[in-house]
């Protein structure tokens, strides 16, 4: 069986990938690992200019861009 590797893919308000030191940009085993990150994580990502996020399967969008910016 093939393994499969999560990653997050962290994005500016324009849409430019965002790095930081303060990001994860290791892979997680699988999507639960990733999403129970993110969902202990998601309030900081704005801090460090993070607007949006896009999960990852082994090069393949999951799902995103997904906005982290309040509903108006």
């Amino acid at each position: 069986m093939a393994s499969e590797t999560y990653r997050w893919i962290y994005l500016d308000a324009d849409g430019s990938e965002v790095e930081h030191e303060d990001l994860v940009t290791s892979a997680f085993p699988t999507q639960a690992d990733a999403e129970a990150w993110f969902a202990e994580s998601w309030e900081s990502l704005p801090e460090i200019g993070v607007s949006a996020v896009t999960l990852m399967r082994d090069g393949a969008v999951v799902y995103g861009p997904m906005s982290l910016e309040p509903a108006d």
